[in-house]
């Protein structure tokens, strides 16, 4: 699972939320399953924990709010759940 993003629009960007991509998730449907689920990323000395609340896109993607906000270094890092 990687961070593809932020949560972004046009003119704005949600620096506290991000679009995750699931490893083996192609479908709308299956990316569903995932919702509630806990995930955290590590990063240097810290872990930052979120949480999947919805499905992005028609792919299999899925946004994740954080707890802060997130760096600009935290692209194409790993994530992984926390049960």
């Amino acid at each position: 699972m990687k961070v593809l993003s932020y949560r972004r629009g046009r003119k704005t960007q949600t620096s506290n939320q991000a679009i995750l991509r699931l490893d083996g998730v192609e479908s709308r449907e299956e990316a569903g399953k995932y919702l509630g689920r806990k995930v955290e990323i590590t990063f240097s000395k810290a872990s930052i924990r979120g949480i999947i609340t919805k499905v992005h896109g028609g792919k299999g993607r899925v946004v994740a709010r954080f707890n802060r906000g997130l760096p600009g270094q935290i692209k194409n890092k790993d994530v992984k759940f926390v049960d």
